[in-house]
């Protein structure tokens, strides 16, 4: 991923944080010359000082074939972007896009499947642990589980390397930034309003 210096993140923590709130990424790999994408939710830990991306797709879905033949597999992570128009600058200048993106690779494998149960368990306890009648690993019936493990494919990709871009107007002045932010804060779009609220973290 392309990254000016002024966008380059390198703090790992922040990394990690960002990694775990947007949690919903894209993993590309290549079949036969050909990229190939798929959508879905994954876990992200820590063991031994190596960190992990965790997930599951469908047994049908071609792409879990490719990772053996893949040395390298593409995860991509976006937060918040929005289109910020130069008129809100105090010079003149063109438009741009403001954005958060993390990229990160590594080597994939295939998951047993205790290791599938426990991935499952773990993303079912995050995303339902809040709720007022949690759908938990151990509520569900034997008989489902063993019907729905039958459909999926577990995997977990052993993270190398991470590249981290939040184009954010650090570039602008001090009442520039403080205006984008605002001028997002008008605007009629949920991307533009989360935006916002990152890059008032930032004042």
């Amino acid at each position: 991923m392309y990254i000016p210096k002024y966008y380059k993140v390198t703090d790992l923590e922040e990394i990690k944080e960002f990694i775990q709130k947007n949690s919903f990424g894209t993993i590309v790999t290549t079949r036969k010359g050909r990229p190939i994408a798929t959508h879905l939710p994954v876990g992200f830990s820590e063991k031994d000082g190596d960190y992990y991306v965790t997930g599951h797709m469908a047994y049908g879905n071609p792409q879990w074939r490719t990772f053996e033949e893949n040395e390298d597999v593409l995860v991509m992570f976006q937060g918040p972007h929005a289109y910020i128009s130069s008129s809100w600058y105090e010079h003149e200048n063109v438009p741009t896009w403001n954005y958060q993106a993390v990229h990160a690779y590594g080597a994939a494998s295939i998951l047993d499947e205790e290791a599938l149960k426990q991935e499952l368990s773990e993303m079912l306890l995050k995303y339902e642990k809040h709720r007022e009648n949690p759908v938990l690993w151990e509520k569900l019936s034997p008989q489902l589980l063993e019907k729905e493990l039958k459909g999926i494919i577990g995997f977990k990709i052993k993270i190398r390397e991470v590249q981290a871009a939040y184009k954010m107007s650090q570039n602008r002045n001090e009442k520039d930034y403080v205006n984008i932010v605002q001028k997002l804060q008008e605007e009629k779009d949920i991307n533009s309003h989360q935006m916002a609220e990152v890059m008032k973290k930032k004042l």
